[in-house]
């Protein structure tokens, strides 16, 4: 049995989500508080394997819980929000970056036309959540990165990073977080376009990149069919399209609703650059469930690509980047902040170049 703990202020919705759950047999909810301290409280003499929690709520907010709870006594946890209002968007993805593994939509009401679909969804997240073996992170707050480099670690010879002209990344589970270090030292002057398709319940991705665009020192978009992709830009891949590229031109490709297709897929965007943009690439694959990527990012590398794959360590689900290392698909092994090091230095050099090129 699977023991859940719900987390929601309003009565109806915490019994609606208790209805819903209970509906399966291999789930079972042991709990239903209204707040932050209730859960904090109760997970001291109980042991869920997954949290449903509420943003919005008196006493103890869902954020503030999620920031204990992870760093004292972690516990996967799955926000459940109404609500897309900016102030509440941003508390999400907070959410997300201090350790919960990712966000839902609340199910919609018993007889609504997406009744089903709604609640299907889920129960499969639940299921496939509660098997993640989350570990204690500590407590983060994420502001606005500073002009000025943290101290540098080891980086491997920069030599293949230059002269590129892409980055690409896939990443899902334990995203936001990664992607605000990852970026956190380069500006707009980054020499190269930058291609991410994060896995993210529809509708949350706009909050994502406003989010992710007030944290960084680089503009951050929506990847919009047939723009031309601009150097120090960053572009994400919209819900229900695949992204690509084809003569440095967004292409977007409707996904397809077969069971069990993702989208959009670090698949599709990986095999992409591998068929056309082979040697030309830096691509990397982040903390994620699954193997979504994997085989891809094994063909960029055959095709002369520089290829990255975060490491056990730092990565909070190691789904993702463990199968690209079983494969042999990664060139090189990093945490976040190694990767932002990295990014910095390309920027630096390419900076340094444009000087030296000037004053001749």
């Amino acid at each position: 049995m699977i023991k859940v703990l719900i987390v929601e202020d309003s009565r109806v919705v915490s019994e609606y989500l208790e209805y819903i759950l209970n509906s399966d047999p291999q789930i079972q909810v042991i709990g239903n508080v209204s707040n932050g301290k209730q859960a904090i409280d109760f997970i001291k003499d109980n042991k869920p394997d997954l949290i449903t929690m509420d943003i919005d709520m008196p006493i103890m907010n869902g954020l503030e819980a999620t920031r204990i709870i992870m760093s004292t006594m972690p516990i996967p946890i799955i926000v459940v929000t109404a609500s897309r209002n900016t102030r509440e968007m941003k508390i999400t993805m907070e959410a997300l970056a201090a350790g919960a593994l990712s966000v839902i939509e609340k199910p919609v009401g018993i007889g609504h036309s997406n009744e089903k679909d709604k609640k299907d969804k889920m129960i499969t997240m639940v299921k496939v959540l509660s098997t993640v073996k989350v570990v204690t992170r500590k407590p983060i707050k994420v502001t606005k990165p500073q002009e000025k480099p943290l101290v540098r670690k080891y980086i491997p010879s920069l030599k293949t990073f230059y002269n590129k002209k892409i980055v690409a990344v896939g990443i899902s589970s334990g995203g936001p977080n990664v992607l605000v270090k990852i970026f956190s030292k380069i500006t707009g002057q980054f020499p190269y376009p930058i291609l991410v398709v994060q896995h993210i319940t529809e509708g949350f991705l706009e909050g994502l990149v406003s989010w992710l665009g007030r944290l960084s020192m680089i503009p951050v978009h929506v990847a919009i069919d047939l723009e031309t992709i601009l150097p120090g830009h960053i572009y994400f891949a919209p819900d229900h399209h695949h992204l690509g590229i084809i003569d440095f031109k967004i292409k977007l490709v409707e996904c397809s609703n077969k069971p069990g297709c993702l989208c959009p897929s670090v698949a599709h965007l990986f095999k992409n650059l591998a068929m056309n943009y082979g040697e030309d690439t830096i691509a990397m694959i982040l903390t994620g469930m699954g193997s979504d990527g994997a085989n891809e990012l094994k063909m960029l590398r055959d095709a002369e690509a520089v290829t990255i794959a975060q490491d056990k360590e730092s990565a909070l689900v190691h789904g993702m980047p463990g199968e690209a290392i079983k494969l042999g698909a990664a060139e090189y092994i990093q945490n976040p902040e190694e990767i932002a090091d990295l990014l910095y230095e390309i920027e630096r050099h390419s900076l340094n170049k444009q000087k030296l090129e000037k004053s001749h």
